[in-house]
C-alpha cells in the first residue's frame, strides 16, 4: 500500500475504456455515431486486449497474494480480485487473435483458449457492464472506504 491507499485505487481508472471496447453494442445503441470511433481504434484491439488481460493476471495474483488484506478491507479487497477477474477475461476476449498468434504452434493449448473463448462470448457484453460497473464502485467507494 503506497500513501495509505490500497493498489487497485489507480487500477480501477481505466473502466471506460474495458467497457467501450468489450461491449460496442451498448455503446452504439446509445451512441450512434460512436461507430466512427470505434473504427479508429479497431486495429488496436488486439493489442489493448493483451495489455488488459496481463494487467488483470497481474491484479488478479496481487490480490491473491495479499490475501491477509481480506480480513482488514473485505470489500476494498474483493473489488479488487473482481476488477483484475473481469479485466484478464475482456482482454483475453479482446486479445485472442494475438494470443493464438503468440503459442506458436501448440495446438493443444489453441484449443484450450478457443475453448474458454467459446464460453466467454455470449457473456462478452455483461463483462463489459460489469466493468462499467466496477469503475463506478471504486470511485464511490474510495471516497466512502480511504484507507488512512
Amino acid at each position: 500500500m503506497r500513501g495509505g491507499v490500497l493498489p487497485c485505487g489507480a487500477f480501477q481508472g481505466v473502466p471506460w475504456g474495458r467497457c467501450c471496447l468489450a461491449a460496442p453494442s451498448l455503446l452504439l445503441s446509445k451512441r450512434p455515431d460512436a461507430q466512427q470511433q470505434l473504427d479508429k481504434v479497431a486495429p488496436y484491439q488486439g493489442w489493448i486486449g493483451v495489455v488488459f488481460c496481463v494487467w488483470g493476471l497481474w491484479a488478479t495474483l496481487s490480490a491473491l497474494l495479499n490475501l491477509p488484506l481480506l480480513s482488514l478491507v473485505p470489500i476494498w479487497w474483493l473489488t479488487w480480485l473482481a476488477t483484475g477477474l473481469v479485466t484478464a477475461l475482456l482482454g483475453f476476449i479482446l486479445g485472442y487473435p494475438l494470443i493464438i498468434g503468440f503459442m506458436g504452434s501448440n495446438e493443444d493449448a489453441k484449443a484450450k483458449a478457443a475453448q474458454l473463448l467459446a464460453k466467454l462470448g455470449p457473456i462478452q457484453g455483461k463483462l463489459g457492464i460489469a466493468a462499467i460497473a466496477l469503475g463506478v464502485w471504486s470511485v464511490v467507494a474510495s471516497l466512502v472506504f480511504a484507507v488512512r
